[in-house]
């Protein structure tokens, strides 16, 4: 269990950036509130609440890998994790002390996301439970990407792969925005071969009640969330033999 002194050192640690916490929880919060607003001063149905509230939850988790991203990358540059190297943590005691924190914010924010849209005309549900829960593994998903980041980048690096690229990637490719449908071709084809637009139907699938539609589009998260933390993983133990040498 020693990961867990050095989860609590790193949950600290984003503590001290409330700037960067209050950013990553409010944007999407923004994001939801701006959206509705256009859809009622429009005579088409295109940003309906319960399809665009697991859309923008989904595109608020993708912040969680600049935190990650961040974290171990200051780490590295600051040569903190070459003196912790001397300590007994192997690699995925690591990876899960930077893992663990990022956990409770996600369901802080995805929460929050969903009692936002209660005001908004969502109708309360025990389904809405379910698709909080849905979201995990697409928290882990997006930690798991910024770990790998921030084991391969510096800190100014990570914000431009993790904040601009990843979040935009992850907004059009999901189908927050839109139906995948309305552009279909290659792009479509695209879309449902990355996790994001998986993530966001197994969530639309969990708020409707469709629970027999989930696991097919979670299995696709579920797989590339665990071949990242395994890459992850590789290559943060490569990076400690490296350093340590």
């Amino acid at each position: 269990m020693r990961y867990l002194v050095f989860a609590s050192r790193n949950s600290k640690e984003m503590i001290r950036d409330p700037l960067n916490l209050s950013f990553g929880i409010g944007f999407p919060l923004i994001l939801l509130l701006l959206l509705s607003a256009i859809q009622s001063n429009i005579p088409v149905n295109l940003f309906e609440i319960d399809r665009l509230v697991p859309g923008i939850a989904v595109f608020g988790l993708s912040f969680l890998a600049l935190f990650s991203a961040i974290l171990i990358s200051k780490d590295r540059t600051t040569s903190f994790l070459m003196r912790l190297f001397a300590s007994p943590l192997k690699a995925a005691d690591y990876i899960l002390g930077y893992t663990l924190p990022l956990i409770p914010m996600a369901f802080a924010q995805s929460g929050i996301c969903y009692i936002a849209a209660f005001l908004l005309g969502l109708k309360v549900s025990v389904h809405v439970l379910t698709a909080i829960l849905v979201l995990l593994p697409a928290a882990l998903l997006f930690i798991a990407i910024g770990l790998l980041c921030g084991s391969i980048f510096n800190d100014k690096q990570v914000g431009g792969i993790c904040g601009a690229l990843l979040t935009n990637v992850s907004a059009w490719l999901s189908g927050t925005w839109f139906d995948l449908s309305l552009v279909g071709g290659g792009f479509k084809t695209a879309a449902y071969v990355l996790p994001f637009a998986h993530a966001v139907d197994a969530g639309r699938a969990a708020l409707s009640g469709h629970y027999e539609r989930i696991m097919p589009h979670l299995v696709w998260v579920i797989g590339y969330a665990a071949v990242l933390f395994v890459i992850a993983v590789l290559v943060f133990r490569k990076k400690m033999s490296s350093d340590a040498v």
